[in-house]
């Protein structure tokens, strides 16, 4: 990946994880609502287990390969678009590193 390329993709992973996820989660009812939250489900999720055992290096965002930033950052904003369910991605999130979670969305 070019160096121009993963900077744009790394500004887009912040500017998502950081400012349009969080503005979004209490209108959305999701579990979390802090930008941390959102990268370890994004991330957990872009790799199918703890990102830790996958990525070498902190922050995992710029040690990531770009495939794999790519996938998280393609989460988030299928979550903000209504594609990806949060829910379920952080329940998968939490089931990977052997802990328990909201069961399910509240419902409407």
């Amino acid at each position: 990946m070019e160096p121009s390329a993963r900077a744009a993709l790394e500004d887009r992973w912040l500017t998502l994880t950081r400012q349009r996820l969080p503005a979004a989660a209490h209108a959305r009812g999701w579990p979390v609502r802090l930008d941390h939250c959102f990268q370890r489900i994004l991330l957990d999720n872009a790799v199918g287990g703890r990102w830790y055992d996958a990525i070498a290096g902190r922050p995992a965002y710029r040690h990531a390969p770009g495939e794999v930033l790519a996938r998280a950052v393609s989460l988030g904003e299928g979550a903000l678009a209504g594609r990806s369910d949060l829910w379920a991605m952080n329940r998968a999130s939490l089931r990977w590193r052997g802990k328990r979670g909201p069961a399910a969305a509240p419902q409407a």
